[in-house]
């Protein structure tokens, strides 16, 4: 566990393993803590990084005016200040839209791309119907009574949450600031990242939960066309938050894309 300084915030984050870099970057409504079962599992082949972006978790609340940029800013600075080079990025959802930026303005930072259950943000990957219910359904939620508040999003998961994780669920959303959940919906909404995918020139692995109702395996699809060098791997009977629902089959797809794509050492 440590902290970097960065653009006057301090981002809390946590370092695994040794090897190459390997870093994790968390969907809205979560923290670090989200990528457990990655942070136990392939730390015995790569230096595992997992953050809590400004606003979440152990890091500083977010000042006014934050936006996509000062996230991929942010993850640019720790990725030089904690792995000293390129790294393979990863991020799941909304970490994927910032993962997508970081791109966009850090190219340097990257080695390999990996996209899960993503968007090039809402408006670059689903239907406009389809933003604007999401739209309203978070701002229901946003004014929604203290005592009432639910940061859970639907359709997360294929079945019912892994019994394993429910309590670490529970933790992650009990401490949901709803100022930084309402940047996160609000920002990734507006986001179109669609003219940055077919100039992406590093390897990417897509990462996608076969029964995703979220970001469903159409949006796959686009990234998969939209990428030069990208390879889609689809993992059955699993919804949104694949690296929970499915670890052992997501480590190992993440295991061999990062083997034969190498990083360097932090």
């Amino acid at each position: 566990m440590g902290f970097v300084r960065a653009n006057g915030l301090d981002i809390a984050y946590e370092r695994v393993g040794e090897g190459p870099a390997l870093v994790l970057v968390h969907g809205a409504a979560e923290d670090g803590r989200v990528w457990q079962p990655q942070l136990e599992g392939l730390a015995d082949d790569f230096t595992v990084i997992a953050w809590d972006e400004p606003g979440v978790g152990r890091s500083s609340d977010v000042p006014a005016g934050f936006g996509l940029s000062d996230y991929a800013d942010s993850l640019a600075a720790l990725i030089a200040a904690i792995a000293r080079g390129p790294a393979h990025v990863a991020g799941i959802s909304w970490g994927g839209t910032v993962v997508l930026e970081l791109y966009r303005r850090h190219p340097a930072s990257v080695a390999t791309l990996i996209l899960v259950d993503t968007y090039a943000g809402w408006k670059g990957s689903l239907p406009e119907d389809e933003v604007r219910a999401r739209i309203a359904g978070a701002r229901r939620m946003l004014v929604a009574p203290a005592a009432e508040f639910d940061p859970t999003l639907p359709g997360l998961f294929a079945g019912d949450p892994p019994a394993r994780y429910v309590a670490m669920l529970e933790a992650m959303a009990a401490v949901v600031r709803p100022e930084t959940l309402r940047i996160q919906l609000l920002t990734m909404a507006d986001a179109d990242q669609r003219d940055l995918l077919p100039r992406i020139t590093v390897p990417t692995l897509l990462l996608w939960g076969e029964r995703d109702a979220r970001s469903p395996l159409r949006v796959a699809r686009q990234f998969e066309q939209a990428i030069p060098d990208s390879t889609l791997v689809v993992i059955p009977e699993c919804g949104h938050v694949s690296n929970l629902e499915q670890p052992e089959r997501f480590n190992a797809a993440v295991r061999a894309f990062c083997h034969a794509h190498r990083a360097p050492r932090p």
